[in-house]
């Protein structure tokens, strides 16, 4: 779904951008604030209600890469639509200034941002299901935090790198952002600055798949041992979270793995004095493979959006015609959500009048 999205959205962003039109750039910039704020304000109204700590954990990372997500495109997105009303797109200028030095800082910030919050979201929620007494004795809110600013911090540092001369950023085809130098007289620092980047980016990716996937098989194995041996199933909202965790790979690998590649393919190829004829192939690449990480900051607030119970339920009734859900997977989902939620239970009995109090679920 996630590639057919992506392919669709790149797909008619590619016909309606021309060098000079900065229509492409302004579509994408308010599609993206608009689906962030959705998600943001959903995030923060089911963080409101939880009261279970390994959930309201989860959504604080989810809520954090969402608004960063969300700068991602307000600065970024000014800053090239900028570029475009100034009259500098469609020429390439190989000389950096304040402005391409901090358009390129934002983008690889921006870039490492997300992929590192998902692979640690992907950490804990694997802790979680694997490990969940250790994850209630180490995972809190301060350390929460405390994880969150040193993600910032790693990725700013690594932002910031040029400034201290390892790697340099220049404006880039078609001269509307900036990026690390790939492809025009590359230095040593230049492929060492790429291989960091796409290695942290590509590394970030790779936990995030095993972890999710230990994760998936843990729910499996232990639904299979509760039908073999009538044992009380996983809980609903941990396969709610890994699914969540699972659209934000798939969208994030779609949509960062071709920068990510391309980077290190022109970069090595550009150092080593083979890129020959293929300049223009090189830079297209990178064009395309820009315009695809774009639009996973677009996707990601989709997959809270719509990967949520209330939002399934209402697809499932739509889709099959049924009002009534019993018996059914979602029916089953809800029950086991709502004995999982349960907060206290006080029973205050007066002849034949008891008292029940319920925690919340999202």
């Amino acid at each position: 779904l996630s590639a057919l999205i992506c392919s669709f959205l790149y797909r008619y962003v590619e016909n309606l951008n021309t060098t000079t039109n900065p229509t492409a750039a302004g579509l994408s910039m308010t599609l993206g604030i608009v689906s962030n704020i959705i998600a943001l304000i959903i995030l923060a109204k089911a963080y409101a209600r939880l009261r279970k700590r390994s959930k309201a954990t989860f959504l604080l990372f989810a809520s954090s890469l969402v608004a960063t997500d969300l700068a991602g495109h307000v600065i970024p997105g000014a800053l090239v639509l900028r570029l475009y009303i100034s009259g500098t797109a469609g020429g390439l200028c190989n000389q950096s200034d304040a402005t391409c030095h901090f358009l390129g800082g934002s983008m690889v910030f921006f870039g490492l941002c997300p992929l590192f919050l998902g692979c640690v979201m992907a950490a804990e929620r694997c802790m979680g299901v694997t490990r969940p007494l250790l994850h209630a004795r180490m995972v809190c809110t301060a350390h929460t935090k405390i994880v969150l600013v040193m993600i910032w911090l790693l990725a700013l540092s690594v932002a910031l790198l040029p400034f201290f001369h390892l790697g340099t950023y220049i404006y880039q085809f078609p001269g509307t952002w900036c990026f690390i130098n790939v492809l025009d007289n590359t230095s040593i620092t230049d492929v060492i600055f790429v291989l960091l980047f796409s290695g942290l980016g590509l590394a970030a990716l790779a936990v995030a798949l095993a972890c999710n996937t230990i994760s998936g098989v843990t729910l499996v194995i232990a639904r299979l041992r509760k039908k073999k041996c009538h044992r009380r199933s996983a809980k609903s909202h941990d396969i709610e979270m890994v699914a969540q965790l699972v659209g934000i790979m798939v969208t994030s690998c779609i949509c960062w793995s071709p920068l990510l590649i391309f980077g290190l393919m022109s970069v090595i190829r550009s150092y080593s004095g083979s890129m020959g004829d293929d300049l223009e192939t090189y830079r297209t690449l990178m064009v395309m493979g820009v315009r695809l990480a774009t639009w996973n900051q677009i996707l990601d607030p989709w997959v809270y959006i719509l990967l949520r119970r209330a939002v399934l339920k209402k697809i499932y009734r739509i889709t099959t015609g049924r009002s009534d859900l019993k018996g059914s997977t979602f029916r089953r989902w809800e029950i086991s959500s709502f004995q999982n939620s349960m907060k206290s239970l006080v029973c205050s009995c007066s002849g034949l009048t008891c008292t029940f109090s319920f925690g919340d679920s999202l």
